[in-house]
């Protein structure tokens, strides 16, 4: 980068690293910010810098949230027996997008993965047992993407639940093998939640 200022070579290299942002597509942003000024430019590292300092994970749930709680466990209309497993709390928006599920949430914070050295310890899974013997759930849905690294984990979890509620269940087919949630329409998953099947 040497072409460029130290300043805007820092800014690029910094937007690089951003997950789906190549060198060309940090390079126009940062021409966009650069061209945009310094007010525009003020509110964006401000926004940047408040993220980190006021979002935080939710205490039940572990979803993001601004409060001790987030606004799906603090509402009460919400269905208390059912609680939906997702890996990240990313996975949360299209589910809540798609209008077809008002029960509870459980992230994981990442798959269960021996080769990387990730087992249940390293996850939210002692807090979701924790939940469940209360004995008001009743279901677990597993919303987990339908890959080969998804699959393992699933089964072990859903083996490790069924004592604990009356049903496990995950949401069906019509999400395609190897997709992602953040990808899938909303009527797709809404589909997908309905038809969910049991895992036990």
């Amino acid at each position: 980068m040497e072409h460029y200022p130290a300043s805007l070579a820092l800014l690029i290299d910094a937007l690089s690293k951003l997950p789906g942002i190549g060198p060309k597509s940090a390079q126009r942003l940062a021409f966009h910010i650069l061209q945009a000024g310094e007010g525009e430019a003020g509110i964006l590292a401000n926004a940047i810098v408040e993220v980190p300092r006021r979002v935080r994970f939710c205490r039940v749930c572990f979803n993001i949230a601004e409060e001790e709680r987030c606004p799906v466990c603090l509402d009460s209309r919400r269905d208390t027996a059912k609680i939906c497993v997702v890996e990240t709390a990313r996975d949360i928006i299209p589910i809540e997008k798609s209008g077809s599920y008002r029960g509870l949430y459980h992230v994981l914070g990442g798959l269960i993965s021996p080769m990387e050295g990730i087992g249940p310890k390293e996850l939210h899974v002692e807090p979701l047992l924790h939940r469940l013997a209360t004995g008001e759930v009743e279901e677990v849905i597993f919303a987990i993407s339908s890959n080969v690294e998804g699959e393992a984990p699933t089964h072990y979890l859903a083996d490790l639940i069924a004592p604990l509620v009356k049903t496990v269940s995950r949401i069906a087919s019509g999400l395609p093998v190897g997709g992602e949630l953040d990808f899938v329409d909303e009527i797709t998953l809404a589909r997908a939640l309905q038809g969910r099947r049991n895992l036990t």
